[in-house]
């Protein structure tokens, strides 16, 4: 760990893997706070250098003039704890990006969508210390350098092989004093839990080309996300949370949640949007493979994963 002692505390030094609307966001705000945090951009990497990272925030606009700004991580210091924000579509790079960042006990703290990341990761690392992490947060990136923050903003993260959780707990706490609500909860449940959300609006978003506020004002829209909600929670309780299931109620809170949320193109209708790549190996093909091998069928869910196979392939 960095040898920098606050009241106490270890200081960690932060690396960005990916540096969009979360990374951005999560990043911009605990170096705001004054935390040692080090970003890699790519196509951005000049704009910042010269013009700072800008966040537009609900909870308040900042500039940060100054950014410890990298175009490889070569370049970049050793570092406690790397957030990895990047769309898992680019997961295969991360074999060439991490290993400059690494010292023995350094924290991978994936920060992405759907389900397996820390999984295949740790194929590649199997000594590597590895966090998921859960963002429920409306953010988009507008343009280089330029994050912004629409609503909400909470960070949930959870060990996958740490050895303890107390790094966890020194980043929830980093970000709570960066203004930013943060918790450790236990991984699997946490995953499944996001999954309720992602799985019909990302999918949904793009398959019925709209936002959220549209598709939750539609009562057959309404429907049939919600009927996905619960092929979700019946997965995740089959095969991974039989000692902590997720009740079904939980669907209901999750629509309530949708109805006050900021209309919102989420994540996977951005990519669609930009003719980029979607992320649906994690988010959809491996849920329903992974239900599958326990049992269950996620009919409803395959069917939009095939739906949305097709709309990328016409992209």
């Amino acid at each position: 760990m960095s040898d920098k002692l606050i009241n106490g505390t270890e200081t960690l030094r932060y690396g960005i893997i990916g540096t969009g609307a979360i990374g951005g966001y999560f990043g911009g705000m605990l170096a705001k706070a004054g935390k040692d945090v080090h970003f890699l951009f790519r196509s951005d990497y000049d704009f910042v250098k010269e013009h700072g990272l800008k966040v537009d925030s609900i909870s308040g606009d900042f500039c940060l003039s100054e950014v410890h700004a990298y175009n490889n991580t070569h370049s970049m210091s050793k570092c406690d704890v790397v957030l990895v924000c990047l769309k898992s579509t680019g997961n295969k790079t991360l074999k060439h990006i991490l290993p400059p960042l690494l010292h023995e006990n350094t924290v991978v703290l994936m920060i992405q969508n759907g389900l397996g990341v820390e999984e295949d990761l740790q194929k590649d690392f199997p000594d590597l210390h590895i966090a998921g992490g859960l963002a429920f947060i409306c953010a988009n990136k507008t343009a280089p350098g330029h994050i912004a923050h629409l609503d909400f903003g909470k960070l949930n993260v959870g060990s996958y092989s740490c050895p303890d959780d107390s790094v966890l707990q020194q980043v929830c706490s980093d970000l709570e004093n960066a203004g930013v609500e943060a918790e450790v909860l236990e991984l699997k449940n946490a995953r499944w839990r996001k999954l309720v959300w992602n799985i019909p609006f990302n999918g949904m978003t793009v398959v019925m080309n709209t936002t959220t506020d549209a598709l939750i004002a539609n009562a057959d829209m309404r429907q049939l996300l919600h009927r996905m909600m619960i092929e979700v929670i019946e997965a995740g309780n089959k095969s991974d949370l039989a000692e902590n299931p997720i009740p079904t109620e939980y669907a209901d809170e999750i629509m309530h949640m949708t109805e006050h949320m900021t209309p919102y193109s989420p994540s996977m209708k951005v990519d669609f949007d930009s003719k980029r790549q979607m992320e649906i190996e994690y988010l959809y093909t491996r849920p329903v493979e992974y239900a599958a091998s326990c049992g269950y069928s996620m009919a409803s869910v395959a069917v939009l994963e095939k739906q949305l196979k097709f709309i990328q392939s016409t992209i």
